[in-house]
């Protein structure tokens, strides 16, 4: 566990500002110690810019920034107990292993024979024993991104944020290393922010995700919540795919909703909103073969385990995904769908 213990981190009320841009606009959120949050959205949303606030890097225009209830908004990066593992690694290519994973308290002066002990402990820890000589060159991206690991936790610092860190990995592999990250996590309670635009890569690793949009938050909470209970449309399309179709409400009753879904009248949690029009976001496993909305299939793709097809009803176009592979439509076919209502949301 890190010498002074996991540290919150809580943001109230930041901006940062570059000239007439703003890139993060009044955000709120607070990290309690232990936990790993993600800040999830697309490119330009202000997630990377929130993370170089934390770490120092960018000074905020506005608003207080706290690392374990103290004030730290006005600190440079060399004074916040911070660490942080880069999208590219920023590995010395010239550095052999166990030189890149002391180089944080070699710079301390805490002296050669300390430095390499604590980065020999890290190494081990990520599963690197035995591969202190090797250099950089001679890794896996996988190998590359845990001697990273090491050199962050070298000097057990009390926040550890990551930047996209499993973006320069083949999809195989980022399921493994993220898994293995959140095990490290987990193990020792560290405290972390970690930033990606990968929806299923924050559904898999975090605690709570905070979901941004254009410099704001526009969600924040568990992965179930977020996938299960999206806030708005952009949220239920952003975490995992949606089919988001308008309907209409015909009436609200203790918190239910009576729903107009082309010719289908389905009863659905009301989210608090009223009778009018609406939005549904319908998950594509939710839609299933059945008597229900006719449907004519425009495209179908085999995928192993489950079959993806694009399929035109009265309501727009339906993305649907399917594990029965036994039988499956061909282009052109005439079918039917259900709707599984606990896989539909109302949303605004």
């Amino acid at each position: 566990m890190p010498k002074s213990g996991p540290a919150s981190v809580e943001f109230r009320h930041v901006s940062m500002r570059y000239g007439n841009v703003t890139a993060v606009d009044d955000v709120s959120f607070r990290i309690h110690a232990g936990e790993l949050v993600t800040l999830l959205g697309p490119s330009g949303c202000g997630k990377t810019t929130t993370l170089r606030m934390i770490a120092g890097l960018e000074i905020a225009s506005d608003g207080q920034i706290l690392i374990g209830g103290k004030d730290v908004t006005r600190l440079s990066a060399t004074d916040r107990d911070v660490s942080m593992v880069f999208q590219s690694y920023a590995l010395f290519p010239h550095m052999n292993v166990l030189e890149n994973a002391a180089y944080g308290p070699t710079v301390k002066g805490l002296g050669k024979a300390r430095a390499e002990a604590m980065a020999l402990e890290k190494l081990a820890l990520v599963g690197l024993k035995g591969f202190e000589k090797r250099y950089p060159a001679e890794l896996s991206g996988g190998q590359q991104q845990r001697v990273a690991v090491a050199r962050a936790l070298v000097l057990e610092p009390q926040v550890l944020l990551f930047d996209e860190p499993l973006s320069n990995l083949d999809a195989k592999l980022r399921r493994r290393v993220r898994q293995e990250i959140r095990e490290l996590q987990q193990s020792l309670k560290l405290t972390v922010a970690y930033v990606t635009h990968d929806q299923e890569e924050a559904l898999a690793v975090s605690d709570r995700i905070i979901v941004m949009s254009n410099a704001k938050i526009a969600q924040q909470g568990s992965p179930r919540e977020l996938y299960e209970a999206p806030a708005n449309s952009f949220v239920a399309d952003f975490i995992g795919d949606a089919n988001l179709v308008e309907v209409s409400i015909e009436a609200v009753h203790d918190g239910q909703a009576q729903v107009m879904l082309g010719p289908l009248r389905l009863t659905l949690a009301a989210r608090g909103l009223t009778p009018g029009p609406a939005k549904a976001a319908i998950r594509p496993h939710g839609i299933m073969f059945g008597d229900g909305l006719a449907g004519t299939v425009r495209k179908s793709s085999y995928l192993g385990d489950h079959v993806e097809m694009m399929v035109s009803t009265p309501i727009g176009e339906l993305f649907v995904v399917s594990r029965q592979t036994d039988e499956i439509p061909a282009e052109g076919a005439a079918i039917k769908l259900s709707f599984v209502q606990q896989n539909i949301a109302l949303v605004r």
